[in-house]
């Protein structure tokens, strides 16, 4: 594959314009990091929300979730545009959406404009994130390429982990408002620098032939119900008709999107392509890792704060080392791959994330708890890196955006997943339950146990490939 960054003329080469790509990517990865801070970073802010614009309970979670509604929901699309349109158009599109968003939600008076800015700021996301990614693997070639996924793939779980500890920390020392307003200045600088130094790509040929509006449609709806039904696991458990029925709906949904897709003439997606090895492994070990560190943040936060009383700026700065073992995890995923293979380092990533479950399942008490999360996060950020190189390694030009995207919605749906899992495991109706030292245990538990089942299946299904090593740039 060619690389789109303008090369010098003369005898500088290469190495005139490498400089310039280490700077796309820190700028493509900060927005990048945006959008997955904010999946996260107002779980602490959330009561302080509620008390300001007097949101009534069942409006409460919605703040939260209704983000990720329209993130996962619209993410295959947004690959798909981005494919389609040109990766650098669509990343600066959708992050003035978002930043635009984000001041929406900052200034909101009531619950109806808090929760459409939310809305807005997941369609921005959907059409920013699964862009910029594409737009790093045509910058990013042969060997250089794995490094940069590594960078990349960090940010999944890294900013999941910050997003706990800004949360808090802005809450108690700025007000919630800086929660979303923050976002409002980097993405204004962000907006100005990007044009700077990420080439622009010429859209698909396929652009002027449109796009699968009705497939579009479905995907959309089918992944919107399913993150719907999980999230209200935790509320109203599994067996409830606003769990079951979204679930349903969600499976009946999918199964019409692939009939679909196999008989238009230019499908939204190509539904072989989750048949390749590869995006597969690369997607169960997305939905497995999120799964398991965003269903951690929520029970442990609900713990700390509920049971022992801790304030938002405590659970910020208790998370700290969680947030550092990810990205320690991650660093070290990105090294080992080039001596080890994927199959081994997703076996072990996942081990760790078994072990440090236990440890927090059989000491409840908060620093042993906040150890054996720090654990886990160690094999989980070590399987973010394993996910994304195993799907996006030896992705194409015409299909970076959509595997990119397929990648991050199961990111979504595992977020939604861990919390559902983990909050029913504790006990139904979480947030007004009275719950003691063994409900946690419980839940705790049952995350060692889906990460032992993980394990297994990760063992069977994921290749064992290796990232080469980094060596000189591609030419």
């Amino acid at each position: 594959m060619t690389s789109t960054m303008p090369r010098a003329s003369g005898k500088r080469g290469p190495q005139s314009y490498l400089p310039s790509r280490w700077v796309a990517l820190a700028l493509l990865a900060s927005a990048q990091l945006m959008l997955v801070l904010d999946v996260t970073v107002v779980n602490v802010a959330l009561p302080d929300i509620g008390v300001a614009l007097h949101l009534q309970r069942g409006e409460l979670p919605w703040v939260m979730t209704i983000y990720t509604v329209f993130f996962g929901g619209l993410m295959l699309l947004g690959g798909r545009i981005a494919d389609l349109f040109g990766a650098r158009r669509m990343t600066l599109g959708g992050l003035a959406l978002f930043t635009a968003a984000s001041l929406l939600c900052g200034l909101s008076g009531d619950a109806a404009t808090l929760l459409a800015g939310r809305s807005l700021q997941g369609l921005g996301a959907a059409l920013m994130s699964p862009a910029a990614l594409a737009a790093v693997m045509t910058l990013f070639t042969g060997t250089s390429r794995g490094k940069a996924l590594g960078v990349w793939s960090a940010l999944a779980g890294v900013g999941s982990a910050l997003g706990v500890v800004l949360g808090g920390v802005l809450t108690s020392e700025a007000g919630w408002r800086w929660v979303f307003t923050i976002n409002v200045p980097i993405g204004f600088a962000l907006l100005i620098a990007i044009p700077l130094v990420v080439p622009a790509r010429p859209p698909s040929e396929a652009a002027a032939r449109g796009l699968d509006v009705p497939g579009a449609v479905l995907v959309t709806a089918g992944t919107a119900a399913a993150i719907y039904g999980l999230i209200n696991v935790g509320s109203h458990g599994w067996s409830a008709a606003s769990t079951v029925l979204p679930l349903a709906l969600a499976v009946a949904i999918w199964t019409a999107f692939a009939l679909l897709e196999r008989r238009v003439r230019r499908p939204l997606l190509t539904v072989g392509l989750l048949r390749r090895r590869a995006v597969l492994a690369g997607s169960f070990l997305m939905l497995a890792a999120t799964g398991l560190l965003v269903g951690g943040f929520f029970l442990s936060s609900f713990a700390l704060q509920h049971a022992h009383g801790y304030s938002a700026l405590d659970v910020g700065l208790v998370f700290l080392p969680v947030a550092v073992a990810t990205i320690a995890g991650a660093q070290a995923g990105t090294q080992v791959l080039t001596h080890l293979s994927a199959r081994i380092v997703a076996v072990a990533g996942l081990a760790l994330a078994a072990a440090g479950y236990a440890v927090a399942a059989g000491w409840t008490q908060p620093a042993v708890m906040v150890t054996g999360l720090s654990i886990a996060a160690l094999g989980i950020g070590a399987t973010f890196v394993t996910a994304f190189t195993v799907s996006l390694t030896d992705a194409g030009p015409a299909e970076g955006g959509m595997r990119s995207a397929l990648v991050n919605t199961f990111h979504e749906l595992g977020g939604a997943a861990g919390v559902a899992v983990l909050s029913s495991a504790a006990g139904a109706g979480l947030v007004t339950a009275h719950l003691g030292s063994h409900d946690f245990a419980r839940a705790f538990a049952v995350g060692a146990a889906c990460a032992a089942v993980s394990l297994a299946i990760a063992a069977a299904v994921v290749p064992a490939v290796r990232r080469r090593p980094a060596g000189p740039p591609a030419n």
